[in-house]
């Protein structure tokens, strides 16, 4: 702006000096100004020279006194300067400080133009001044802009700090309308909020500041050392966090509860939250509060008595609730702790309920502590009242600071004055008090009650977290088994693949044995005798005979239902379950007292009847796992030939060895027991002809010794291969 380049162009803002170019005028003086000093410093030079060599001083010396510039001399030499000016005697008096008779005019000239530099720099600052004058109204609003933006700097700093959120402001008729009427809602919903002020109390003993991920960091300092470490949501455990809950039409709210329980604290903090919410501010808070628009917050806390003004305790208050009343509104909190209190119980009980019923129909919502019991009981008669008790442990003697809405609670006075250290004979005489003032079976009664409710709710809050845990693990078992559904149709049309592909190959060997069986047979009829065909027939025969036996499909289940019900299952064999659809599944526990057996197929477990599990025949398991072998005389080529295909069709039956989450247990880290189990485990749950990636590291080899002792000896481990130097740690295990 123009204002901004006048400025700078006269100022130079840096040094705060005004410029040469300024004026006109200020050049010119200063100009003059520099030479005249140029010439007074070289005639004083001379001087001081001259008196120094005459002897009249220890050194050359030039000095100012009275705003002149002068020369040092001894008062014996003052002769040295005839016609000189004394302007200054040192303390001692050895020394003059004399202006020589041809610096006069010279000093002369210098103040003239030190003056006139001086009403010229005035002139220039006053003209600034005037262009200043002239833009204040857009200076002004220039000024207020940067207040907001260093306001609204200043809030999001604060709600950094504090880890806060925002809070969600709304109008009691706006709720109204959009519960269709119904007054259920919360009007009041805070979580987990914390008095801010005793948060800042805490965070002040370390830094907190945000990082680029968006959690806070701390530095704690404590001690001298350096800690670094994340503040998760709530920032401290200190204050403790409560929760807020009015629901919508009610108008007054009775907080009882013990001494040192935290009913002033928390009454503090929904004020503070309601002030925060109405100046921009983020709350110490979970989630989203949700909280009205107060026009007014009016609070009677503490003592204000005053012996000056003539105020006791109850008249403080009293002055106190009639400057609230007055300007009290529809949409006001009002705040009022120990309402009633300061006189005698029977009154103050009395005028406590006259004000609260006075509020219930002129404010938005009243929060008032006492330790009354005769004040809770007016919810009984006006759902516009509510009733709230800070807990006390029972257990501990201690108040957990926490707000049981709906309830009541006790004041508890005689045990927290014991747990304090209180005289045991004063509490014992004042509790026969407590039995004679109040009727013995009502207290009872009422202890009794709350003893019930106290443990019925610990219970109800016990089951609550229990079925929580429930439904948690049912949740992750059901995403599992959808997980594992999800794959069911692509696996089974890839089994169906390699199961076609392996039929194929099998056939392509047996056809391949046969065709060089008829070979053989056809080449040794040509030369061998009459009375060998016989004999060759036989051979032929019995070799075509055990290629077909080696290809024979098993048999259905059905078969030999009758039979395998006989067969008791063991652990780690494989097993057909009906409640599965015929699956093929694996003991994991052998059979017991209920005749039922624990099986596992892929990561479901179930338990199973006997009656509806088919054991595989050991005769069947054997032929599966058996080759047959042909022997032939003479024809080492084609032996080795068919015994290479028979392998490879061995070595292709195993799926592919790619290494999966689902086909690898890592033993890594585990104990010598926990990893035996968790090899032993792995192995018998997974499906046949699969193969099984062993993670055991290198480490001191304990781990690895004993998981190649099971793969060794386990009856479902066809084999396995040990680490390679391409894969260090692991072992392949192929599973039968």
């Amino acid at each position: 702006m123009e204002l901004e380049r006048k400025i700078g162009f006269c100022i130079d803002c840096n040094l705060s000096v005004i410029l040469d170019r300024a004026s006109e005028d200020l050049e010119i003086i200063r100009s003059e100004r520099k030479r005249n000093m140029e010439n007074l410093e070289s005639l004083l030079k001379e001087v001081s020279t001259r008196i120094f060599q005459a002897g009249g001083i220890d050194r050359p010396l030039i000095t100012k006194r009275r705003s002149r510039l002068c020369v040092g001399i001894r008062a014996s030499k003052k002769y040295l300067l005839p016609g000189g000016v004394v302007l200054n005697i040192s303390s001692s008096g050895a020394t003059y400080f004399m202006e020589p008779k041809e610096a006069v005019e010279l000093n002369n000239m210098e103040v003239r133009l030190s003056n006139a530099e001086k009403a010229e720099e005035m002139t220039i600052l006053s003209l600034l001044t005037t262009e200043i004058a002239k833009s204040k109204v857009e200076m002004r609003y220039l000024l207020d802009r940067v207040v907001e933006v260093d306001l609204a700097f200043a809030k999001a700093g604060y709600a950094q700090w504090m880890n806060g959120v925002c809070p969600i402001l709304s109008s009691e008729n706006h709720e109204s309308s959009n519960s269709g009427g119904k007054e259920c809602s919360l009007s009041i919903n805070i979580e987990g909020i914390q008095h801010p002020l005793l948060l800042g109390s805490s965070l002040k003993s370390s830094s907190v500041f945000p990082s680029k991920s968006g959690n806070p960091i701390q530095l704690d300092m404590t001690n001298g050392v350096m800690t670094i470490g994340s503040l998760s949501k709530g920032v401290s455990d200190f204050p403790i966090p409560i929760d807020i809950k009015v629901e919508h039409g009610t108008r007054v709210v009775v907080i009882s509860g013990p001494n040192t329980g935290g009913k002033t604290a928390s009454m503090k903090t929904l004020g503070l939250a309601s002030l925060m919410s109405k100046a921009g501010m983020y709350l110490p808070a979970k989630n989203h509060p949700r909280l009205p628009w107060f026009d007014l917050v009016l609070a009677d806390i503490g003592d204000h008595q005053s012996l000056e003004q003539n105020l006791s305790t109850f008249s403080g208050h009293i002055s106190q609730i009639i400057e609230i009343l007055e300007v009290v509104s529809r949409e006001s909190l009002v705040l009022i702790d120990e309402i009633g209190s300061g006189t005698d119980p029977s009154e103050g009980v009395a005028l406590a309920t006259s004000i609260l019923q006075y509020l219930r129909g002129c404010v938005g919502l009243a929060i008032v502590t006492t330790h009354y019991a005769d004040l809770s009981h007016l919810k009984d008669k006006d759902a516009q009242f509510e009733n709230a008790a800070m807990e006390f442990s029972l257990e501990t003697l201690q108040p957990t600071y926490r707000i049981l809405w709906g309830n009541t609670g006790n004041s508890n006075a005689l045990n927290i004055a014991k747990s304090i250290g209180f005289d045991r004979y004063i509490i014992e005489r004042a509790k026969e008090w407590v039995e004679r003032l109040r009727p013995e079976e009502e207290e009872q009664w009422k202890g009794d009650l709350y003893q019930s409710l106290t443990a019925e709710r610990s219970k109800l809050e016990s089951q609550a977290r229990r079925a929580a845990s429930l439904h948690a693990e049912i949740m992750n078992l059901y995403n599992e088994i959808q997980d594992e559904a999800k794959d069911l149709d692509k696996r089974e049309a890839a089994l169906r693949a390699k199961e076609t592909q392996q039929v194929q190959k099998e056939l392509k060997a047996a056809k391949f044995q046969i065709e060089t069986v008829v070979q053989e047979f056809e080449n040794q009829l040509k030369i061998a005798a009459t009375d060998q065909f016989n004999s060759l027939v036989k051979k032929s025969e019995y070799a075509i005979a055990s290629i077909v036996e080696a290809h024979q499909p098993p048999d259905d289940i059905s078969v030999n239902e009758t039979n395998s019900d006989s067969v008791t299952p063991q652990f780690g064999e494989q097993v057909h379950v009906k409640g599965l659809g015929g699956k093929l599944a694996t003991v994991v526990e052998a059979l017991g007292d209920d005749e039922t057996v624990l099986v596992q197929y892929g990561k479901i477990r179930v338990r199973a009847k006997k009656s509806d599990i088919r054991v595989i025949p050991r005769s069947k398991r054997i032929a599966a796992n058996s080759s047959p072998i042909l022997k032939k005389q003479g024809q080492k080529s084609e032996e080795s030939q068919s015994r290479s295909t028979t392998n490879n069709c061995e070595e292709e039956s195993y799926v592919p060895r790619v290494q999966t989450s689902k086909n690898t247990v890592d033993l890594r880290g585990m104990r010598v027991e926990e990893a035996a189990h968790q090899l032993d485990m792995a192995v018998s749950s997974t499906e046949s002809q699969s193969v099984v990636f062993v993670i055991h590291g290198m480490g001191t080899g304990v781990v690895k010794e004993r998981a190649l002792e099971i793969l060794r000896n386990h009856p479902r481990v066809a084999k396995y291969e040990q680490e390679s130097p391409m894969n260090y740690g692991c072992t392949v295990a192929y599973i039968k």
